[in-house]
């Protein structure tokens, strides 16, 4: 088992902009993400209630993990970017427990 410091991101955008953002994880070389859509919340936008059917624009949140070398590559595109993307960036220390099957 492998267990290293990694950088976390935790990324919450308008799904309208999930594309853009795969295609900067994509440029970065990021090797894998998650996409949890339809995300609900209270952020600068109100509360987004994720059974509201009169929502226009839906709450996606990206989380990925990667070592400190690619986390930079990810922030060089992601920092110019965030505030076209209308949405928030958290990333933090995190240690990765994985197993290769």
């Amino acid at each position: 088992m492998n267990n290293s410091i990694m950088k976390r991101f935790e990324i919450v955008i308008g799904a309208g902009h999930l594309n853009h953002l795969i295609e900067l994880l994509e440029r970065s070389e990021v090797r894998g993400y998650t996409v949890i859509k339809n995300a609900g919340g209270l952020g600068s936008q109100g509360i987004r209630n994720p059974d509201d059917v009169l929502i226009a624009d839906e709450n996606a949140v990206i989380i990925l993990a990667c070592k400190e070398n690619q986390a930079q590559k990810v922030i060089n595109e992601l920092r110019p970017a965030m505030k076209d993307l209308n949405g928030m960036c958290l990333i933090s220390d995190c240690h990765a427990h994985m197993a290769h099957l």
